[in-house]
C-alpha cells in the first residue's frame, strides 16, 4: 500500500511539473524581426518584411497556445557588433523567442553565433550565404527563402546555357558578395566557362565608374553583380551610362528582386536575367497573397517578404504542434514538418535547417509587354529545390553527420 501510494504520489508530481513545463514560457510567443531599415537594403526587406510577419501572426489568429503573439522589431544598420547586441537585449531581457529575417549575411551570421550560444531559434530570410547551414550552422539556425548557391544554379546557369561563356564579377566586400562570386564562379566553370577576373566595391557605393571601367576593359561577355539592393541598382544605371549593354556585354543581377526592379523601372531594367524563390504573379495563391500584401503596404512582395510571411507562419505552427515555445521541440518539429504554403511549396528542411523548396528563373519584360502595375516578369523556369540548393549531407555542416 506505501508503495503504492508513493509510487502515485510520484506519478501525480510527474504529470504536474510536465503540465508545468508545457505551453509558453512566459505568458507571449514574441517573434523579433531584425533587418536594415534604413540603408542600403531598406526597400529589399525593410518595413516591409515586419509587415508581412504582422500579417503571418493576424492569420494565425494573434495567439498560440492561449497566448499572445508578438512582433517585434529593430534596424541593424547593416552592422554586425549593432546585431549582435540586440539580439543579445532580446533573447536575455526582452523575452524574444526567434529572430528572423537578417537581411546581410555577416550580420545574419553573427546574430546566429549568438542564438547558438544562447540556445534560441533564428529563421534567416534576407542573407544568403551558404556558411548558414555549412560551416557556420546551428542546430537552432534555420535558412528560409534562398542561397547564394540557389542563385548562382538559377542566374548563372541561363546565362552559361545562352552562350555567356566568359564572366567578370563585380563583388560586395563582405561574406554575401564572396559567397556569391565563389558559387557563381565554380558554376560557370563547371559548365564550360571561364572566369575572367572580378573587383570588389564597399557596401553602399555610390560611384560604380572605376569598377565598371575594369569589367569593361576585360572583354567578358557578362557582367556578374555580385550584390544587392541599391548597389545592384545604382550599378545598373551607371553601365547604361557608360554604354556596357550597348557595346554587347550582358549584365547578370545575381541578386535583385522585384523591389529593385520597381526602383529602377523597367526602361532601365528590361531584359535583366534574375533568380526569385517566389513571385506575387506566379498563379492564385502567390496572386492572394500579393493582393493582401499590396493592401497593406502599397507595393507587392518580393521573395524577402512572402519568406517572412512563410518563416512566421511555420514558426508558430512549429510552437502548436510542440505544446510549447522550449527552444529544443519546437526546432525539433521545424526540422520535422513539411512546408506547404504558397511560398514554400512541397518543402523540406534538412538537418542543416536549409529549408528546400522550388526557385523561379526570371526575365524582366520591356515596358511594352507589362499589362498591369508590378506586371514585372516573365517565368522562364522553375528550378527544383533539389537542384537548387546543396545536398544537406555535403553541406559541410557537422549537425548532419551526428
Amino acid at each position: 500500500m506505501r508503495k503504492s501510494l508513493i509510487a502515485s504520489l510520484a506519478f501525480l508530481l510527474a504529470a504536474s511539473t510536465a503540465a508545468f513545463a508545457a505551453g509558453p514560457s512566459d505568458g507571449v510567443v514574441k517573434i523579433g524581426i531584425l533587418n536594415d531599415q534604413s540603408g542600403v537594403y531598406a526597400d529589399f526587406g525593410g518595413k516591409s518584411s515586419v509587415a508581412a510577419a504582422k500579417m503571418a501572426a493576424e492569420d494565425f489568429g494573434g495567439k498560440v497556445l492561449g497566448v499572445p503573439i508578438e512582433i517585434v522589431d529593430a534596424d541593424h544598420q547593416n552592422k554586425p557588433d549593432i546585431a549582435s547586441n540586440i539580439a543579445r537585449q532580446w533573447y536575455d531581457q526582452d523575452k524574444v523567442d526567434a529572430i528572423m529575417e537578417l537581411t546581410t549575411s555577416s550580420v545574419a551570421l553573427a546574430v546566429q553565433a549568438v542564438g547558438k550560444e544562447k540556445k534560441k531559434i533564428d529563421i534567416v530570410t534576407g542573407a544568403a550565404t551558404t556558411d548558414l547551414t555549412g560551416k557556420q550552422c546551428s542546430p537552432y539556425g534555420f535558412h528560409w527563402a534562398y542561397d547564394t548557391h540557389a542563385l548562382a544554379v538559377g542566374t548563372g546557369g541561363a546565362l552559361v546555357k545562352q552562350g555567356g561563356d566568359t564572366w567578370f564579377f563585380l563583388t560586395a566586400d563582405y561574406a554575401f558578395g564572396y559567397s556569391l562570386e565563389q558559387q557563381t564562379s565554380d558554376f560557370v566553370k563547371a559548365s564550360g566557362g571561364k572566369v575572367l577576373g572580378s573587383v570588389r566595391h564597399p557596401l553602399s557605393t555610390n560611384d560604380f565608374s572605376s569598377f565598371l571601367l575594369q569589367a569593361q576593359s576585360s572583354g567578358a561577355k557578362v557582367i556578374g553583380l555580385a550584390n544587392a539592393g541599391l548597389d545592384t541598382s545604382n550599378a545598373i544605371k551607371q553601365a547604361s551610362e557608360f554604354g556596357i549593354t550597348q557595346g554587347g556585354q550582358h549584365l547578370a543581377a545575381l541578386l535583385f528582386t522585384l523591389a529593385e526592379v520597381h526602383g529602377l523601372g523597367l526602361q532601365a531594367a528590361q531584359g535583366l536575367t534574375l533568380t526569385e524563390g517566389y513571385y506575387w504573379n506566379l498563379d492564385d495563391k502567390s496572386r492572394e497573397f500579393g493582393k493582401r500584401f499590396f493592401a497593406r503596404t502599397g507595393k507587392m512582395p518580393n521573395m524577402i517578404h512572402a519568406g517572412t510571411y512563410s518563416a512566421v507562419m511555420q514558426y508558430l505552427k512549429a510552437v502548436q504542434k510542440a505544446g510549447t515555445d522550449d527552444t529544443d521541440a519546437v526546432a525539433k518539429q521545424l526540422h520535422e514538418m513539411p512546408v506547404d504554403d504558397f511560398f514554400g511549396r512541397g518543402g523540406t528542411v534538412g538537418a542543416n535547417g536549409r529549408m528546400i523548396h522550388d526557385m523561379y528563373l526570371l526575365q524582366v519584360k520591356k515596358p511594352a509587354d507589362s499589362k498591369e502595375p508590378w506586371d514585372y516578369f516573365n517565368v522562364l523556369a522553375t528550378i527544383p529545390g533539389k537542384e537548387a540548393y546543396i545536398d544537406p549531407a555535403k553541406s559541410g555542416c557537422d549537425l548532419v553527420k551526428q
